[in-house]
């Protein structure tokens, strides 16, 4: 399997249920800020709620940040809006829903689980060339971490902004970073 690390995304079109509203969504609108695109099997069940209630706590200072989240399944977007309207968890989400009934979306990013015709749990990371930066898959049973998911997106950015300079683990905003150089080599 090829890596998606730095590919542009591909095209797509899809219907998201956002604040209430049915939204066109499609790759023109993750180009020019910065996106998370955040696939989960479905609605209506038990670990996406909560990743996705986790995702609305933490939306402002993903926002703060510039950047959007997507939230993708394969559910239409009349099902998302039915979920949106029953669930307490659910009902605080205020970032796109997009439906992806057809399944082309979750196939144009390598995670669609094709004998079950559900999404993995993917994330991934587009900065505003519309590129891949990050990609995380976790197994179904292993729900994601939005505090964590937010320090990657921070490192992503700040790569972006400073050429030549990368970012070691656990690295948070304001820690120092690394320059690679000759001088570096089997001193870390």
């Amino acid at each position: 399997m090829q890596s998606l690390i730095n590919t542009e995304i591909k095209p797509f079109k899809a219907t998201a249920f956002q604040n209430g509203k049915f939204e066109h969504v499609s790759e023109e609108d993750l180009k020019g800020r910065w996106s998370v695109v955040f696939f989960y099997p479905a609605d209506f069940t038990f670990v996406c709620p909560t990743e996705l209630g986790d995702l609305a706590d933490h939306y402002a200072e993903f926002q703060k940040l510039g950047v959007e989240i997507y939230a993708v399944s394969t559910d239409t977007h009349f099902t998302h809006k039915a979920w949106h309207d029953t669930s307490e968890t659910i009902g605080k989400i205020r970032f796109p829903m997009l439906g992806d009934p057809t399944g082309s979306l979750t196939r144009n990013f390598g995670v669609m689980i094709e004998e079950a015709g559900l999404a993995e749990r993917g994330t991934f990371v587009i900065d505003p060339q519309g590129r891949i930066q990050i990609i995380e898959v976790n197994a179904g049973g292993i729900g994601r971490d939005a505090a964590e998911l937010l320090r990657k997106v921070k490192a992503a950015q700040y790569v972006a902004a400073h050429p030549g300079e990368v970012c070691p683990a656990k690295w948070k905003e304001g820690e120092a970073t690394l320059a690679p150089s000759l001088d570096l080599v089997g001193k870390i």
